[in-house]
């Protein structure tokens, strides 16, 4: 019998050996009953959802205090236990984003199976995707983890003053104990590169040179491969009238990360035509009400009311709870006029202006004692964002629909990265590459995004 037993693994380990060589061309693949994942990722569901229903059972607070924030829960299942940490806090975030725990559960826990996606990264952490790519599971080193958690107050900070940031959106962080099997950490993040049915060219940008070029898939092929900057060389991102914005808040979010010490995080960009229908669409007075009408969200911070929409949330009349800040619809253009009331002119009907936007409207509102950072929130959190789930990360051009993100911010400047720099430096003499200061790194990725776009 150990025989027969000894010979079927050998032959399951060849045919998932054998499979494996094809889906790394692909990237992306289902992790079916057949692949070395799918006992774990099943586990990962289940205690996904005990504790997301635990969210769902215990609302989290208005105000977060620092005990949401150090709060570890611990679930026992038959077969593992699964910890989560700042629950709470990772809920209320989610709420800001317009998404119900009851969606949020929905993805992470269906019965479809999770896909697996393998890049050409250097870290050693394993990609999951939820089965409808909306939400990426990445395992994570401990270090990782507590730097995330220590820092965690400061990130919501950074999203509460900048909610149309393009800082990954982190939405938990789970620890997974598997008798006789070292615990596994994990977080799940918004992707962004969603949705992706049109995407054409996904690229991973560091500002740098060294190391930097991947071998394009062929022309035609199904393959997915997340190309550099050096393939980017000759392209621009062409954004027209909201390339201030982009690169205004790509100095926010880059100077935010040179604070906390780190280096190494990638611009995550892809690309898509816009259909006809898509293009120059009117801005008009009259759509801009019918727009905001349906997707408005209002959030208070140091007496600042600032316009976010927000295609994701549930009708404020629904059975469920509605998004904190949603407003009804007929008082949504109350709400509206009030506050911008002043941008536009009082037209007849029919001769609304078809170039206003809301980074147009004039900086005179919510003046008081802490005017040094106001700008900052009047022109950041102005942006019209698009009617889809996922709007933070998607910049429309005239021609193209951009998706934009910064990941991967868990690498700090160590001793052993300076040591590296230095390392780096004797070996590519005039050339650059990604391991410099946080400062240098910074400046040279804002550099970069004012180059090639236009």
């Amino acid at each position: 019998m150990s025989g027969q037993r000894q010979t079927s693994s050998t032959v399951k380990r060849r045919r998932w050996g054998g499979l494996r060589q094809q889906w790394k061309l692909l990237g992306l693949f289902e992790i079916d009953q057949q692949h070395e994942f799918y006992s774990l990722t099943c586990m990962m569901k289940e205690g996904l959802a005990a504790a997301i229903q635990n969210t769902i059972d215990n609302a989290p607070p208005n105000e977060l205090s620092d005990d949401e924030f150090r709060l570890e829960v611990t679930q026992i299942h038959k077969d593992f236990t699964m910890e989560t940490f700042a629950g709470p806090v990772f809920a209320s975030l989610r709420s800001s984003l317009g998404m119900t725990e009851q969606e949020y559960q929905q993805s992470l826990c269906s019965e479809n199976c999770y896909l697996q996606f393998i890049s050409n990264s250097k870290s050693k952490a394993d990609f999951f995707l939820t089965n409808d790519k909306r939400f990426f599971l990445k395992t994570q080193n401990k270090r990782e983890i507590r730097f995330l958690l220590a820092n965690l107050k400061i990130y919501m900070e950074h999203l509460r003053k900048y909610p149309h940031s393009l800082l990954v959106k982190f939405l938990g962080v789970h620890r997974i104990k598997i008798p006789h099997r070292r615990k596994k950490y994990f977080i799940v993040m918004q992707s962004v590169f969603y949705p992706d049915d049109r995407i054409n060219a996904r690229y991973d940008i560091k500002g740098c040179e060294v190391s930097r070029w991947t071998e394009p898939a062929p022309e035609g092929s199904q393959i997915i491969v997340v190309l550099k900057d050096l393939n980017f060389e000759g392209q621009y991102i062409t954004l027209d009238r909201q390339r201030p914005w982009l690169l205004r808040q790509v100095e926010i979010d880059t100077h935010f990360l040179r604070r906390l010490n780190v280096l190494d995080y990638s611009l995550l960009l892809a690309h898509q035509p816009l259909h006809r229908d898509e293009r120059h669409q009117s801005l008009s007075f009259a759509s801009l009400i019918m727009r905001t009408k349906k997707y408005v969200t209002f959030s208070c911070f140091s007496h600042i009311l600032w316009l976010s929409v927000n295609p994701g949330s549930s009708p404020i009349h629904a059975g469920i709870a509605a998004v904190p800040g949603v407003v009804p619809e007929e008082d949504s253009t109350l709400l509206l006029s009030e506050t911008y009331g002043s941008c536009f002119k009082q037209t007849q009907a029919g001769d609304a202006p078809s170039d206003v936007t809301l980074q147009s409207c004039p900086e005179n509102a919510g003046q008081d004692s802490e005017s040094a950072e106001l700008p900052d929130f009047r022109v950041q959190n102005r942006r019209l964002l698009p009617n889809l789930k996922n709007p933070l990360h998607v910049i429309d051009g005239p021609d193209q629909r951009y998706f934009i993100g910064i990941i991967d911010i868990f690498t700090v400047y160590s001793f052993k990265k300076r040591l590296e720099h230095l390392w780096k430096r004797l070996r590519h003499p005039g050339r650059t590459f990604s391991t410099v200061s946080p400062q240098t790194y910074c400046l040279r990725l804002c550099q970069w995004v004012q180059d090639h776009t236009k």
